[in-house]
């Protein structure tokens, strides 16, 4: 029996999964990490607590292979064939090469304390060369100003840097090379892409970008496509050694899990940030509605591009609901308290908490709640969360369209997309149809599939992909007339957010 060992390493936990010679999966392991919020804006992750929890969920799966193999019978000879890897994208360590430890935190995606430096690049009118060349903006989301942030907060880590003994890294880099010791620094094509140092037209490190962001070449990973020989993982840290093989960023990775191979697919993940992924083929397709071009996978040496819409709040808004203001006590609470209300009482909640991405790109907006009367309750609250992913899917696809793409079904998959509620709010305020796949755990997978694919055990990408399985269609059946006030009051919401 061959098994793929699924590692997705998320912003808020990590989980190894493995999937049968049918894409199935048959077993998970999760773990959750702590967040650092050292400053307002500010978001880090502790590496070593990243890559423990990594190790422990990924010696879970190992030792369900050990087991079985001990067992004989019908799973005799069990063995892991590959790894796959997904994982956050844009956030980045930056480690001693002869140690493998991080010299700082890494520094989040959702991290904005760079926005000051990307505001500069801007008024330097750099963010045309940017663009052009990455198919990405000047915002702190990426990682190049991340990393000249370290190199020059730690002391003596630029001279470090340039004499080639520090490593820079993606976490899918910075996992690679832990889990082989050390012997290799690599990333893949969609990784590199949301760097702000990657030609996604050239497929190389752009070094105009490298000086522009002031980072010496000394510290960047090889690149290979998302299927591709990256590693073999040491015995003294797994004790096996099993060739890693599939990499994707995450929401490439659940765009591959959908089986958005064909130009036109989208799909649109809500995770702790809610991210819609538009496959336009061979063709890099440069918005006018600042959403992003990137790359959405390469495969057997070929690059297929994207058009994407980054939400930065989406699952995170209902871990505020529960974490910080006390009002659920778990997220599947959410769907029962919003289907209660008649309507949203006229409040609405703009999760804006480390400012806002498509199509609006504001560092410095935060959060803000309008509406609010002595009658607002709780279920007033979560209802409003849950609106608010919606209304910021409407804001990108509103793009698309104004790009020339016309969107009749969204798929969809993540956490929130368990909720029945929330679904049909999103058919009615988009009006499309929108689809679950029985199985959702859609970036998994993907990395899965790619892994997979490189070691033959599955030829076909597509056969497996999630979206062969359909769970439920939600379809629109809000009239016109409710639609443009509850839009009208959203688009109200925001511009008085915007910073």
């Amino acid at each position: 029996m061959r098994y793929i060992l699924s590692i997705d390493q998320g912003t808020t936990s990590s989980r190894a999964i493995l999937y049968d010679d049918h894409a199935k999966p048959i077993f998970t392991a999760q773990q959750e990490f702590p967040q650092i919020y050292p400053a307002d804006g500010w978001v880090e992750h502790d590496p070593e607590a990243i890559w423990d929890s990594v190790l422990m969920t990924t010696r879970k799966a190992l030792s369900l292979i050990a087991g079985m193999s001990q067992q004989g019978g019908l799973a005799g000879n069990a063995e892991i064939s590959a790894i796959g890897i997904t994982n956050q994208r844009e956030t980045c360590v930056i480690w001693d090469r002869k140690t493998g430890n991080p010299i700082y935190n890494a520094i989040v995606w959702q991290d904005r304390r760079t926005a000051d430096i990307c505001a500069d690049l801007k008024a330097q009118g750099k963010e045309g060369v940017v663009t052009e060349k990455t198919g990405l903006l000047l915002d702190p989301y990426f990682s190049a100003t991340k990393i000249a942030w370290i190199l020059d907060h730690v002391e003596g880590a630029r001279a470090r840097a340039e004499a080639g003994e520090l490593a820079f890294g993606t976490i899918d880099t910075f996992l690679i090379w832990r889990l082989s010791s050390g012997t290799a620094h690599v990333t893949d094509v969609t990784n590199a892409s949301r760097t702000c140092l990657f030609n996604i037209k050239t497929g190389g490190w752009d070094a105009e970008l490298l000086q522009l962001f002031r980072v010496p070449v000394a510290i960047l990973p090889q690149v290979k496509d998302c299927a591709a020989d990256f590693a073999l993982t040491d015995r003294a840290v797994l004790g096996v050694e099993i060739p890693v093989q599939g990499v994707a960023g995450d929401q490439q990775a659940a765009a591959i899990g959908q089986g958005c191979f064909e130009i036109g697919d989208i799909k649109s993940t809500y995770g702790t940030g809610c991210f819609a992924l538009l496959n336009t083929g061979e063709e890099k397709i440069q918005s006018q509605n600042r959403l992003l071009a990137t790359i959405a996978y390469g495969l057997d040496g070929k690059i297929c591009y994207a058009l994407e819409g980054s939400i930065f709040v989406a699952g995170a808004a209902i871990q505020w609901l529960r974490d910080e203001m006390g009002l659920i006590k778990s997220a599947a609470e959410t769907e029962g308290m919003a289907r209660g209300l008649s309507s949203n009482n006229g409040l609405y909640l703009v999760p804006a908490f480390t400012g806002m991405g498509a199509p609006y790109w504001d560092p410095n907006a935060r959060g803000a709640i309008y509406g609010i009367t002595r009658a607002t309750g709780p279920a007033d609250f979560v209802r409003a969360a849950l609106e608010s992913v919606c209304y910021q899917t409407r804001d990108l696809l509103n793009a698309m369209k104004e790009d020339g793409v016309d969107i009749s079904t969204l798929k969809v998959d993540g956490g929130m997309a368990a909720n029945d509620w929330v679904l049909q709010f999103l058919a009615d305020i988009l009006d499309v149809t929108v689809e679950r796949p029985t199985n959702m755990e859609t970036t998994a997978l993907g990395a899965a599939l790619l892994a997979g694919y490189q070691c033959g055990l599955y030829e076909n990408m597509a056969d497996f992909a999630a979206s062969a399985s359909l769970d439920k269609r939600f379809e629109p059946n809000m009239g016109e007339g409710e639609r443009t006030e509850l839009l009208a009051g959203w688009q109200k919401a925001v511009q008085r957010t915007l910073s």
